[in-house]
């Protein structure tokens, strides 16, 4: 038998339907199907927004970085792409195919209250990643739109409007819906790669009909390097600095419910989704790999080193410069508007990550409003947030590249760290030293970067302790919700249930779990009939919880019938005593269509002590708690089970 007890709807008003429109609790599952899911090519620009939009900044970071090693430098950078962090969500993939990531895999290493604080760290490193690239790219946008020669200077002092203006109406496309997102990606990403394209095509030709130009590069490499093996170690040095060019794996596989899979394929198990998720990550690395290293190389030896540096023409736009040098300023401003657009729409891959990813956990261990299940208000919300970093950064890219290094490196070194273990799991060996190598390169990495750019931690840190603060916050003003996907009885327990209710009545006697002898039943009985005035005729049920995970927010609650010396017994195993007394009532209530009566004995104690114990560890104060769930869960009273304290 199943029962499920939830509070009734309330009807919603216009602005609050609109708002909660295709919110459901199956949200917070893990087999979640998207309402509309789309080809992979089309899914890989979405995420491909960000991934790609990084050839708007990466050739001029990498010159900056490496110097006339920057060809070099992008080659180690595209080896680790390839043989690194494309293999190991290549296994995200397989692993978590509902779009959980990594951290769903690393969350199953811990179980009670670590494991959820382990997550909330891995969600403020998330959030990190995510925002800032929300608020970067709008950033880098605005800056590529006011350093355009056609655009008129006085703009220049408007940096931070012009980048609240980008990021609203970027809230504004999803407010609208995930399909109006997407066509517009598919579209940004094909018209900037041709564009691309084009500009690398006519700078390769110049450099081949220069060859003295590869040769100045030749010799600057050995004046300033030295032999190969120097200029491999030099390269391997400055790597972490090119680390932005790994962004967009993790928003491959926390977008994989948007991706098409095979017709009639068991949502438990979507193959086809992985497959084709699969395909979008090898598709993406290959062709941004092409991409990095012809403009590294072009942008290296057709521009003069100064102009990378604040200040100069290169400075954050090395191929837009190429652009507007070889193909004149028509053509250049072409380039420059596809570069903002697609700059601007980088935040696209970053929201959507962020709109599959919180509601997939926050909701679930209790730790955000219901409402955070739905779409528009959690943009309202990421909107919000990103306002507010864009006015305290004052929509400066340098300063928020720290933050976003630290995100990304974060993300990949814990996805590498639980690809490992999972392969550890399976027996795999040499897949275990292979991954490990990869997980040992990341951490070097992500090391690195937070010693070079400590800043990015500080930020993260700010995002990890405001997620943990909040989240505890909402877990306890959400602690006296009903707190049970659904009630679960075995043939045992509907045999007790229906026996004792044979008089009208179904009388509950809630029972600490102790010794669970025939003595403890009968003491426990006789005291409760006693103080309760419960008839001597009257059938009696004993109720006891058994917390396993008090960190759980809203389990399946399962209920077994045992008879120990006649006593008739059901146990409930639970995340909280006190709800799951509540729902066990409602679920009988609704079996039976009778009213049960819940009998308590006083708890003594300090009521502080009590609370703390109740949000922590699922105890507490047992019957006014049981009280207060049961108020919220049923409004009306006379549906209300009847509770009893002697």
């Amino acid at each position: 038998m199943t029962a499920t007890s939830t509070k009734p709807a309330q009807p919603p008003g216009q602005l609050r339907g609109w708002l909660l429109e295709g919110h459901a609790r199956e949200a917070e599952g893990p087999h979640v199907r998207a309402r509309h899911a789309h080809s992979w090519w089309r899914v890989m620009c979405l995420t491909g927004v960000d991934y790609f939009s990084t050839l708007g900044y990466q050739p001029g970071i990498a010159a900056l970085a490496a110097g006339v090693l920057s060809p070099i430098a992008t080659l180690v950078l595209v080896l680790l792409t390839l043989l690194g962090a494309l293999p190991v969500y290549r296994r995200v993939a397989q692993e978590s195919p509902h779009g959980e990531g990594s951290i769903a895999m690393l969350e199953r290493l811990l179980g009670w209250w670590q494991g959820k604080l382990f997550v909330l760290a891995l969600l403020g490193f998330v959030a990190t990643d995510f925002v800032i690239t929300i608020t970067l790219s709008a950033a880098d946008a605005t800056a590529h739109l006011v350093e355009n020669p056609f655009v008129p200077a006085a703009l220049e002092g408007q940096r931070v409007g012009v980048t609240l203006v980008l990021v609203a109406i970027l809230g504004g496309v999803f407010l609208k819906g995930f399909k109006e997102a997407i066509g517009i990606a598919v579209v940004l990403v094909a018209v900037y790669l041709l564009l691309n394209l084009v500009v690398l095509a006519v700078s390769l030709e110049h450099v081949i009909a220069n060859p003295t130009l590869v040769g100045d590069w030749r010799r600057a490499l050995t004046t300033e390097h030295g032999n190969p093996v120097m200029m491999v170690a030099v390269a391997l040095l400055v790597f972490p600095r090119l680390a932005l060019g790994l962004s967009g794996f993790e928003t491959g596989v926390a977008v994989m419910p948007l991706v098409e899979g095979a017709p009639g394929e068991d949502p438990a198990r979507p193959a086809g989704r992985v497959r084709n998720t699969r395909k979008l990550l090898t598709a993406a690395a290959l062709t941004m790999s092409g991409f990095l290293v012809a403009s590294s190389f072009a942008t290296t030896v057709l521009i003069p080193h100064e102009e990378f540096e604040e200040g100069g023409e290169a400075y954050g736009r090395a191929l837009a410069f190429l652009a507007h040098e070889y193909l004149g300023d028509g053509f250049g401003t072409a380039y420059d508007v596809s570069t903002i657009l697609i700059l601007w729409f980088a935040g696209a891959s970053a929201m959507a990550g962020l709109l599959n990813i919180v509601p997939r956990y926050l909701p679930r261990y209790g730790m955000a409003p219901d409402w955070t299940r739905a779409t528009r208000p959690l943009v309202l919300v990421f909107t919000a947030v990103a306002f507010a970093v864009t006015v305290i950064f004052e929509a400066d890219v340098e300063a928020q590249g720290g933050a976003y290094a630290t995100g990304v490196l974060v993300l990949i070194t814990s996805a590498s760290v639980a690809v490992t273990l999972a392969a550890r799991a399976a027996g795999q060996r040499r897949l275990v030293y292979a991954f490990g190598a990869i997980s040992l390169v990341f951490t070097y990495t992500t090391l690195a970067n937070v010693v070079e750019r400590p800043d990015g931690i500080r930020i993260a840190g700010f995002f990890i302790g405001a997620i943990v603060v909040v989240s505890l916050v909402s877990r306890a003003v959400r602690s006296t919700e009903l707190r049970a996907t659904e009630v679960l009885f075995d043939e045992a327990a509907e045999r007790l249930i229906a026996a004792g209710s044979r008089d009208g009545y179904v009388r509950i006697i809630a029972n600490h779990p102790d010794e669970r002898t025939s003595r403890e039943y009968l003491v426990k009985e006789r005291a409760e009939r006693e103080a309760s005035h419960i008839p001597a005729g009257d059938p009696i049920l004993f109720l006891e919880v058994t917390v396993r995970d008090a960190s759980e927010f809203a389990p399946v609650v399962c209920v077994a019938g045992v008879e120990i010396g006649g006593f008739k017994v059901l146990r409930a195993e639970a995340a909280s005593v006190p709800n799951a007394i509540a729902a066990v009532a409602l679920a009988i209530r609704d079996a039976t269509g009778k009213r049960p009566h819940v009998y308590f004995g006083w708890t003594e104690g300090n009521p502080l002590k009590y609370l703390a114990r109740f949000v922590l560890f699922g105890e507490g104060d047992i019957a006014p708690l049981t009280h207060e769930v049961l108020r919220k869960a049923e409004p009306d009273p006379a549906r209300r089970p009847a509770l009893h304290v002697g």
